[in-house]
């Protein structure tokens, strides 16, 4: 679909964070030499991120929580559709079909006056397909560009995701997508029978 302002689609998808810290401070860099850290590690529990992505814009957001329920879902949407896109009709989300991802636990955390739901036009990936959501392809990259070391807090961990946000929204990167329609048609045929 072409890009539309006022109805934009947005991609969204979530990942548990283990926070680790060094059981042994780590040995500076030197001049021909990496960096050292011990193999052992101190579990500082879980949490998870939420990222959000526009793809024809090359925008994303990435936000840690402490948990992924109903109602760090719902608080999600709220910010999403009242601090980012608060001039839109409607969104068009995308993400995958987890139990907590319903318009129900809009209602369970918000009054229904407050009318979110009316505001999403939710489209569900299919059951393993996961990958056909561009935000998976977001925390991917996330993954690779930014969390390949020891984060051991929340505040830490929100402190690089954000930097990564802001560099990849500065130069408006996004996913090149090359899965066409008749590609669509033809590999995920056993979901959708007929169309």
């Amino acid at each position: 679909m072409p890009y539309d302002p006022e109805i934009p689609l947005i991609c969204m998808d979530e990942q548990p964070i283990q926070l680790l810290d060094h059981s042994r401070p780590p040995q500076p860099m030197k001049a021909g030499q990496v960096l050292r850290e011990d193999y052992e590690y101190v579990r500082k529990g879980s949490c998870c991120l939420f990222l959000f992505t526009e793809p024809l814009a090359g925008w994303r957001h990435v936000q840690a929580s402490e948990r992924r329920t109903k109602s760090d879902w719902a608080l999600q949407i709220q910010e999403l559709l009242e601090v980012h896109y608060p001039e839109a009709k409607r969104i068009r989300l995308v993400m995958d079909n987890l139990n907590t991802h319903t318009i129900s636990s809009l209602y369970e955390a918000f009054p229904p006056e407050q009318a979110l739901a009316k505001r999403l036009e939710i489209h569900y990936t299919p059951k393993h397909g996961s990958w056909l959501n561009i935000a998976e392809i977001e925390l991917s990259v996330m993954t690779i560009q930014c969390l390949n070391l020891r984060i051991a807090s929340m505040e830490e961990l929100q402190i690089e995701v954000s930097a990564w946000e802001m560099e990849r929204n500065r130069i408006q990167k996004s996913v090149d997508w090359q899965f066409t329609t008749e590609q669509a048609r033809g590999k995920l045929k056993h979901l959708y029978p007929v169309i």
